[in-house]
């Protein structure tokens, strides 16, 4: 089965009721885990941006915790699962401010890591790629978010 354009589903969507598209949604979340984060982020948490912020930095926190740090192996694959979840909460948002934010902190946790990170190319890349990534997604952002994640951001490179 090929799946119908975005474009073709608005127009059909427009021709259900609200009960309708109320079951659809809750079809939907039963076939991902995806499905029901998103949905969970527009229903609960899309109203309160800052308290969807923390508990994605909470959960960013508690997966630190719980790298195995006795090798560069783990701590790569676990940096970069880290990583993958925190793109994907990103994806959810759409808010650039969000997305600065949280890869900030994301830096922030991974250059606190012990053993230290500059001490492995792969993760010093890794770490460099995001201070890029970050610097091109903070000159989007309004003049005053600018100078005050520059600043941060700045702090990070030292």
């Amino acid at each position: 089965m090929k799946a119908v354009s975005v474009v073709t589903i608005r127009k059909e969507l427009k021709y259900k009721s609200k009960e309708e598209l109320a079951e659809l949604c809750l079809r939907l979340s039963r076939f991902k885990k995806e499905n029901k984060e998103l949905l969970t982020y527009l229903l609960f948490e899309a109203d309160s941006e800052d308290g969807y912020i923390e508990t994605v930095k909470s959960e960013i926190d508690e997966q630190f915790e719980l790298i195995n740090t006795s090798s560069y192996f783990y701590i790569k694959k676990s940096a970069r699962k880290i990583l993958r979840t925190i793109r994907k909460y990103i994806r959810y948002s759409l808010n650039k401010e969000t997305e600065v934010v949280l890869l900030l902190y994301y830096c922030e946790k991974l250059k606190a890591m012990q053993p230290s990170i500059f001490r492995n190319t792969t993760l010093t890349n890794l770490f460099d790629r995001n201070v890029d990534a970050i610097t091109k997604k903070i000159e989007k952002l309004h003049e005053d978010l600018q100078y005050d994640y520059t600043i941060i951001l700045e702090a990070l490179k030292d």
